[in-house]
């Protein structure tokens, strides 16, 4: 399984764009999607505020602002490869 945390927050287009291409990839990848709302967390509202919707995969961020499927998927294959 691979892990996956998505940053965002309510109301937010970006963030709903996000979590429909990682519904997608669920298909191809065993992923397991953890959604976090920056919101409810100061720290990580301080972090992250203009850059959501992050994606983290395995502990690393790897794309905010605009994700791309093409993009996730390449990491996806890179963390099961490796």
């Amino acid at each position: 399984m691979i892990d996956i945390v998505l940053y965002s927050k309510e109301e937010c287009g970006l963030c709903d764009k996000a979590k429909v291409i990682l519904e997608e990839l669920k298909s191809e990848f065993p992923l397991a999607v953890t959604e976090v709302d920056i919101y409810k967390d100061d720290a990580l509202l301080e972090r992250y505020q203009i850059m959501i919707p992050v994606v983290e995969i395995e502990g690393k961020e790897v794309e905010s602002g605009i994700i791309h499927k093409d993009f996730i998927r390449k990491r996806l294959t890179e963390v099961l490869s490796s």
